[in-house]
């Protein structure tokens, strides 16, 4: 197997391009879903249920997806025909939510957009370990994370900027949805097409060789033995992963937490209302927003930052310090009653936002075989989705009882969530690559980096 070319930086600038639009429609869902759900009529503690569309396709699709994609053969590679795909079909989601008549149509609409979001996802996050070298995963991935941070920025300040260039903050369509809402998703379809066509203009995937090629064609093909490969590579499944598992269960339950009732929270914390036609409800959503991109904007740049870091003292040690600073700062939100203080809390919700979304495939990404690099990012992903999956279906059981129905709570549970998260990081053991002995299993080969790279049939 021939070692993988350096890239330049902005190389790898352009190849991660297209995770800008996806992460533009991600701060789009995060940040308006649930006032979306209100206006048209949601009750609060039935919120959690109505977000179920994300992680569902999450784990349904993203293995599937990955599996296929380590698979696929065509003349465009293995990886673009998802983007392609999927980008389109996320553009069309994002045009028609805003029209979204009823709760139903709104809720079904979500499932589509999550559905394409995630057939885009998973094969851009196994597309960096296809480019890149072991040397270069950190900035890889760190680099989707600053576009994470962007996009999400983005889509989140987008209705404020329509407010501040002139648009009416209180002008709503037939279904009470504010104006500024549309107006920012249909940004976001643009968004979403066009930087994907972008990374795959300027960055087109390496061809096999003819070894790897030889040995994909020769490998069964349908269905049954998608799921089987999915089946197996369960089993197989890296040490590093399993330790993983823990801190995403804390991580993201708090995550989908925080997402579903921030502007519920922030309604009655400075605005005194849970009214979702009054003007402070819609202002709590403008300031959401605004929050919402000033953390996303830290996360963009603390993404770079935090690579010298990584490297320095370890991806698992950043980690977790990132999301100690993050569950202080949820802590501390419900006690905030001025909105420029709300900046505080948002630099360490930043700082963990970057980290999450890069540092855990760093960690990941060198435990991993080459050629199952699809499907295992795909079942990495449902370490993300069964959490969410978990928050829908206990929150409701005790946001009455146990958090007084109070969205205030909610938001202290995620900060609690996230301590217990950072701590969790202390089971994870990380092999940096240049240290690490890995066996690829589908060519019987070993690789060991540090002094040169050796290979071998064992």
């Amino acid at each position: 197997m021939m070692a993988k070319p350096r890239m330049t930086f902005w190389q790898i600038v352009n190849m991660n391009i297209g995770f800008f639009g996806i992460q533009f429609s991600f701060g789009l869902q995060q940040s308006s879903m649930s006032p979306i759900y209100k206006y048209l009529g949601a009750d609060e503690a039935s919120l959690p249920y109505l977000w179920l569309a994300g992680p569902v396709t999450g784990l349904l699709v993203q293995p599937l997806i990955g599996a296929m994609s380590d698979r696929t053969v065509s003349r465009w590679g293995r990886r673009t025909p998802y983007f392609l795909i999927g980008a389109i079909l996320c553009s069309l989601g994002l045009l028609a939510m805003p029209y979204s008549p009823t709760l139903w149509m709104a809720a079904s609409l979500l499932w589509i957009l999550d559905s394409a979001n995630n057939v885009t996802m998973e094969p851009y996050r196994a597309f960096v370990s296809d480019k890149l070298p072991a040397s270069q995963h950190s900035l890889g991935f760190l680099t989707q994370s600053a576009f994470t941070g962007l996009g999400q920025t983005l889509a989140y300040l987008t209705p404020s900027l329509l407010v501040w260039i002139g648009m009416d903050k209180d002008a709503v369509n037939g279904s009470h949805i504010p104006q500024v809402v549309v107006a920012a998703f249909l940004i976001g379809a643009v968004c979403s097409l066009v930087s994907v066509l972008w990374s795959v203009k300027t960055t087109p995937e390496d061809p096999l060789s003819p070894h790897a090629l030889a040995a994909l064609r020769a490998t069964p093909g349908g269905w049954r033995h998608t799921l089987a490969e999915i089946a197996a590579a369960v089993r197989d499944m890296p040490v590093t992963m399993k330790q993983l598992a823990l801190v995403k269960l804390f991580q993201w339950y708090a995550m989908f937490c925080y997402w579903q009732f921030i502007t519920l929270s922030l309604a009655r914390t400075l605005f005194g209302t849970s009214d979702a036609a009054s003007p402070g409800f819609r202002d709590a959503g403008l300031l959401n927003g605004q929050i919402g991109a000033f953390y996303n904007f830290i996360a963009f740049l603390a993404a770079f930052a935090l690579v010298p870091f990584a490297r320095r003292h370890g991806p698992h040690v950043v980690h977790a310090v990132c999301l100690l600073l993050a569950g202080a700062g949820m802590l501390a939100i419900p006690h905030i009653h001025t909105p420029v203080l709300l900046l505080v809390p948002m630099v360490g919700i930043g700082l963990a936002w970057a980290s999450i979304m890069g540092n855990p495939y760093v960690i990941l990404a060198s435990s991993l075989p080459p050629e199952r690099t699809g499907v295992y990012m795909g079942i990495f992903n449902m370490f993300i989705v069964i959490p969410m999956i978990i928050q829908i279906f206990t929150l409701p059981l005790y946001y009455h009882s146990w958090l007084g129905g109070n969205p205030e709570n909610v938001i202290r549970l995620a900060g609690a969530l996230l301590v217990c998260a950072a701590f969790a990081m202390r089971l994870v053991r990380y092999n940096a690559p240049g240290t690490i002995e890995r066996t690829e299993m589908a060519y019987g080969e070993v690789e060991r980096d540090g002094g040169g790279v050796r290979r071998g049939a064992r």
